[in-house]
């Protein structure tokens, strides 16, 4: 979702009036976390940072920089995730 969004605001960069959004998900999950709660989602807002001239609020360093935090995240799960098959794989083939 924050990988569709990111590319959304980048191609709007020269819209005018478009509105940034941001996906905010890490606050909800460490409020189910801390509740035991097993839900949690992600929704979209609008950015709050200030608009140009022509209404349009989307920063391209902004974009980038959370692409790449966002590409980074996603390769350190799938990294995660995988070792952690690997060990059951190796698990099953000894039983």
């Amino acid at each position: 979702m924050r990988q569709r969004v990111i590319a959304d605001n980048i191609a709007n960069v020269q819209t005018p009036g478009y509105q940034a959004k941001r996906v905010q998900f890490e606050a909800a999950l460490a409020s189910a976390v801390s509740q035991g709660n097993g839900r949690v989602s992600a929704h979209i807002a609008t950015s709050l940072e200030p608009t140009r001239e022509d209404g349009n609020n989307v920063n391209l360093d902004t974009e980038v920089v959370s692409n790449i935090d966002t590409n980074l995240r996603y390769q350190l799960a799938t990294r995660a995730m995988d070792g952690k098959f690997s060990i059951l794989r190796a698990a099953m083939r000894t039983s």
